[in-house]
Parts: structure tokens; sequence; C-alpha cells
């Protein structure tokens, strides 16, 4: 389907050849009917207008009418009064595309997991902070980004994340990135400039983690979670000297690190002389228990805390932000300044706003009341359902485990439920190295998937899950 241009529309590229004996009009011609052919101007674009082309091209209008006049008469195009030039919908010597593949089978309900409400995003709020970005940036405002980000959010950043998370920063520790996977690959390439070879990954752990590392030319070095979190054992007897881990609300089984091993962990990094990276990944929607501190403010020298707007706000504002040690931030920010500039300027403004307003906070507290909802229906309905099965991972975040009976085929499962019209993932997807002695289990998202759906989906899945 053409593009409907308003106004002028965008100038249309054609090549004339003033040096060649062939007239203007024909090389015209021959051009736009090139374009059609190809498909390049495909059926119903609207052309310039007459004038505008031959503008454009510094040739005389009566030349542009004549071609447009030709290339009807060949029934290339077609012309209707208040609607202009367009080429023709049934012009046979156009290359049909080829037809897209059959689109996968539409979901009733998708337990995919990491995904906010999309539709609860504060648009209004988020509409009020960008006017206020606008009204407020100076023209200096508008050039290219300094150093870590915009000032005003990194100042705001730096008191949110001390007050929220226990976080020791100042605004110039951090570093504002397009959203977590950015500031990874910022942090890994940097790392790698320093002589660090093997990087430590939670197993199970974020899918995209071993590929990031290696396109940072670093090894992956898995590393077992038990319900304890880390093992910090099983990390010293490694060659790593870094690891990422999701301390707060573990990525995917939900446990949380536990104390004794938070403070191992810094005294390993201490000792191999390494850096944890921090993802703080869900700390930010908490139900029955105490909030946990950002292993950032056990150890400033020794962490680098990465957050991101994705699951609060929306995935698609592509926002995140780091707190990098001062040791480190040489290197973070050639690397930066290397990998790109990073989130929009008005964007970075406006989010400083949104915090800094309230607003940011308000959202927060109305979706954890929202999702701890979901949670208790997930779990009723479970109850209802599946009695007698229990799931874990729930005290925090958008995201719950389910155990599956002993010798389920999770990949089995999850295809028999795609067919009802019910999307869910095996653990074993999480996994870097396969491990089949580990009970089979799903996680099941439900931060994008309201009440209704909940039971609906748990409905149809229970002879699935049951014992």
């Amino acid at each position: 389907m053409a593009v409907q241009w308003t106004g002028l529309g965008p100038e249309l590229l054609v090549r004339l050849d003033r040096a060649t004996k062939e007239p203007l009009g024909a090389q015209l011609q021959r051009e736009l009917r090139d374009a059609i052919r190809s498909g390049r101007l495909p059926a119903d674009e609207r052309l310039p207008s007459s004038r505008a082309l031959a503008t454009e091209l510094g040739v005389s209008r009566g030349l542009v009418v004549d071609t447009y006049a030709q290339l009807e008469a060949e029934g290339y195009l077609v012309t209707q009064v208040g609607s202009g030039t367009r080429v023709a919908t049934d012009v046979a010597e156009v290359p049909r595309p080829r037809p897209a593949p059959p689109p996968a089978p539409r979901l009733d309900v998708d337990f995919e997991y990491g995904i906010p409400d999309l539709g609860a995003f504060p648009m209004r709020d988020w509409l009020w902070a960008l006017a206020e970005a606008g009204r407020t940036t100076t023209i200096g405002g508008m050039g290219d980004e300094i150093e870590g980000g915009s000032p005003e959010l990194r100042r705001v950043l730096a008191s949110y994340l001390g007050r929220v998370r226990g976080s020791c920063a100042e605004p110039g520790d951090i570093v504002v990135t397009a959203g977590f996977r950015q500031g990874l690959n910022i942090v890994l390439r940097a790392l790698a400039g320093t002589g660090i070879t093997h990087v430590a990954l939670e197993d199970p752990g974020p899918r995209e983690g071993p590929a990031i590392v290696e396109r940072s030319g670093q090894v992956p070095v898995p590393v077992p979670v038990d319900e304890r979190g880390i093992d910090v054992d099983a990390l010293a007897a490694t060659r790593a000297r870094v690891v990422v881990l999701t301390p707060a609300h573990q990525c995917p089984t939900g446990v949380v690190l536990a104390p004794e091993r938070r403070h191992a962990l810094m005294a390993w990094a201490e000792r191999v002389d390494g850096v944890v990276l921090e993802d703080d990944y869900d700390a930010e929607f908490r139900y029955d228990r105490q909030p946990v501190g950002s292993l950032q403010g056990l150890a400033p020298d020794r962490v680098i805390a990465m957050g991101s707007v994705s699951k609060t706000l929306a995935p698609a504002l592509r926002m995140g932000w780091m707190v990098v040690p001062r040791a480190l931030m040489p290197v973070v920010a050639e690397e930066k300044l290397l990998a790109g500039r990073g989130a929009p300027g008005l964007d970075q403004v406006a989010l400083a706003r949104l915090i800094e307003s309230g607003r940011f906070d308000k959202h927060l507290r109305r979706m954890r009341a929202v999702y701890d909802q979901r949670r208790t229906v997930l779990v009723e309905a479970l109850a209802e359902h599946v009695p007698g099965v229990e799931l874990s991972g729930l005290a925090a975040g958008c995201h719950a485990v389910l155990p599956l009976p002993a010798g389920s085929d999770e990949e089995a499962v999850a295809e028999e439920a795609r067919r009802r019209g019910i999307g869910v993932y095996g653990m074993a997807r999480y996994r870097i190295v396969p491990d089949p002695q580990v009970p089979p289990s799903l996680v099941l998202g439900f931060g994008n998937v309201d009440e209704r759906a909940i039971r609906r989906g748990i409905a149809a899945l229970a002879d699935l899950v049951g014992a």
C-alpha cells in the first residue's frame, strides 16, 4: 500500500543527463517508466505536481505535462481531479511482491516474560514531560550530547537512585544509555579493552547474555543459580573477573540474592580485582517482602549498577542508565562516545521532568497494585484448575515459575499450548548449559496479560500442567 504523502511530498529521484543527445523529455519518460516497473514507485503512489517536478529538475513545466500525458496514455499513470497524478494500480509490468509467509497463529493469551502492561503507559504524563522538555531546553541543549548524558537527567537519577535503591552516586558517576542492552554492550567492550577475557553469567539467565558477551570478544562462563541466587563458590572457581547478575529478582527464577551471598560476592570482586554488573531488574515491583537495596551501595568501586525504563514505562522509550565506578568512567565514557550518543536528548530531559515531578512514582505505585492483583488472580486460577501446584518467584516482578509434572517435556507442553492459543515458555530457553536433571518448569509472565485473560489461559492449560 502506497504511503499517502500530504503537502508537497518528498522530492522524486530522477536523473537527467544534459550531456547526451537524448531529449530530456524522452529521458524523463524512461526514468519514470523504470521506476514504476521496478516497483520503486508503487501502485497509487502520488507523483509531484507538474510545476513542482519541473522546478526540482530545472526543466519547463510543459515538458513535465507532456511526459505525464504520454505515460497516462500508456497506462502507467492516472490523473484524478483533486487527487493529482498517481501510478496506475494495474500496470502489468510491475513485478508483484512475493507473497508474505503465513502469519503465526494468533495467541488468545500470551504469557510472554519481560513485557510490562503496554496499554497502561502514562501517555498523558509523558506528553506533558516532553512539552516541558521542549519549553525549557535551551539552544545549547539541542546540540550533541555531552559526556554521559543530559545533566538534568543525571542529576535527578543520582538523587532518585540514592533515595529508592540505596545507591551511592554523584551525577558525574552516571552514564545515560539507550536501554540496558546498549549499556551492557558498552561496558563489556570497555572492560575487554582492560584485559577482561571471561565474563560470568547466571544460568539460567537472560537469553541474550551469551551472545552479547561473545560479540564483545569475551568468553561467557555459566554459573549456576539456586534458591539463594548465584553460587558464589562456583563463580570463584572460574576464570571470570566480571559477573552479570540480577540480584533483586533473578531472571528468570525470581529468587533474591541471599544476604550472605551478597557479601561473599563483594569479597570475591575485591579478591580478584573484579567487577559486578548489576542488572537492577524488577526491583520496583515487590509485594510481600522488604525492599532489597542495590549492590552498588555496598561497593561503589566494584559494582556497575544498570537500569532502564523498559519494565517501568515501556521498552519503546529505549532509555537506561549506568552508575559507573570512577576508576572505570574514562574507558566507559570513551566506549560510549564511539558506540553512539544514546537516547535522544529531549527524551532524557523529559524523563528527568517525569521523575522529578512525582508522576513517575505515581505510575509505579499504580502499576504495583495492578500487577499485585494479577499475581493474586494467577494464584487463584491455578488453585482452582490445578490444585496442589505452587508457583515460585512471586515475591516481586511480573512473572512466576510454574513447575511441571516430573518427566514433562517443556517444549512439547509449550507447543500444545500454542495450538490452543496460549503462549507459554519453558525454563530451558533461558539455560546456557542444558541440564536434564533439573525439574521441568514454565516461566509465566503476567505483566501484559489482564485478569480475565489470566483465568482463561490457566483454564486452557490445566490438563497440560497438572499431575
